[in-house]
């Protein structure tokens, strides 16, 4: 049987992650922490504490596969010159969009694909807040398993 207390602390491991907006790493930092300090006393916060870590391991690995995709394709179109952009001083300039690079339109996609990423984060993170808040167990949509 499940008591509040229980239930709480799984809640509170969810919602740490979003210490992220506050403390370098906070989405990493604050469930590890309460998860180490609770996961021998319920098996639920263990679960609970597991998902949570796996999913935000899991979040920075895509982060960092997407960013690695993302910056050579924004790299290349600096160094090859800003061809939808011509700036000849403050007296002549304007914005040519009859010429804009594919590779602004591949890098541009991708930046799209990690907002909509983002977004579904935070839905996933509140639907699992709610889940441990009633008792029930979450498992994270996109999760690699590194704690088993």
């Amino acid at each position: 049987m499940l008591d509040n207390h229980q239930k709480n602390i799984a809640t509170f491991i969810h919602l740490s992650t979003f210490s992220r907006f506050i403390i370098p790493f906070g989405n990493l930092i604050g469930p590890i922490i309460l998860w180490v300090a609770n996961k021998d006393k319920s098996e639920f916060v263990d679960r609970h504490g597991k998902q949570a870590i796996n999913f935000q391991i899991s979040i920075l690995l895509y982060a960092l596969i997407l960013g690695t995709l993302t910056i050579p394709f924004f790299i290349f179109k600096i160094f090859n010159g800003i061809d939808f952009i011509d700036f000849h001083g403050f007296h002549d300039f304007h914005i040519n969009i009859g010429k804009p690079s594919p590779l602004l339109y591949i890098g541009g996609s991708l930046g799209v694909l990690a907002i909509i990423g983002f977004i579904l984060e935070l839905v996933f993170i509140i639907n699992a807040s709610l889940k441990a808040r009633d008792g029930e167990l979450y498992n994270y949509p996109l999760t690699i398993h590194f704690l088993k």
